[in-house]
């Protein structure tokens, strides 16, 4: 792991060396080998620790929970990029009293049976952890707009909250929450 100061940064991409990921960081490699995008390095690695289910439809359902953090993300981004103050300010309040909570209920629907209280199976999944990241985090998804009501917004929705709340237990996330530098991301 390194981070990349802007000259460094400039002579990776005019090397080449940053061709696998078109440029752009994220950029990882294995066994001498690179991988581009975040999303693919997010699988990868969750595949390679073991958080990606007990078989291939396990790894779908995660997948399919993930991608729709990606929809609501999108979806929010929306909302951020209102122009207009009072127009923002009006749809940031109906995002976090009305829409989120309605699309978090939907997605509280579509979670698979299963003993809990992990989203998919019986161990945490990279399902759970993105989760985590986007509605309960510290400095989450929501952090510098409103992280209470992205919190409030599982409050109806008991597998997904306990998802949350088990995540936010394990021993080595609280750990690394406490050591975690600080970084924009």
């Amino acid at each position: 792991f390194s981070t990349l100061i802007t000259p460094e940064f400039d002579a990776m991409k005019e090397s080449g060396e940053l061709d696998a990921s078109m440029k752009k960081a994220p950029m990882l490699e294995v066994d001498g080998k690179r991988i581009g995008q975040s999303k693919a390095i997010e699988r990868f690695l969750a595949r390679e620790f073991g958080f990606m289910g007990a078989d291939s439809v396990e790894a779908a359902q995660i997948d399919q929970l993930c991608e729709t953090v990606i929809d609501f993300k999108n979806a929010y981004q929306k909302v951020k990029g209102i122009q207009d103050a009072t127009e923002k300010e009006a749809a940031m309040k109906k995002w976090f009293e009305e829409d989120l909570p309605a699309n978090v209920a939907l997605a509280e629907k579509s979670v698979p049976p299963g003993p809990g209280p992990f989203l998919v199976g019986s161990k945490v999944s990279l399902a759970d952890l993105v989760w985590y990241s986007f509605l309960a985090a510290p400095k989450g998804y929501f952090y510098d707009d409103n992280a209470e009501g992205a919190k409030a917004s599982m409050d109806k929705c008991p597998r997904i909250k306990a998802s949350t709340e088990a995540v936010a237990q394990i021993p080595e996330l609280q750990e690394w929450l406490k050591t975690r530098p600080e970084t924009p991301m």
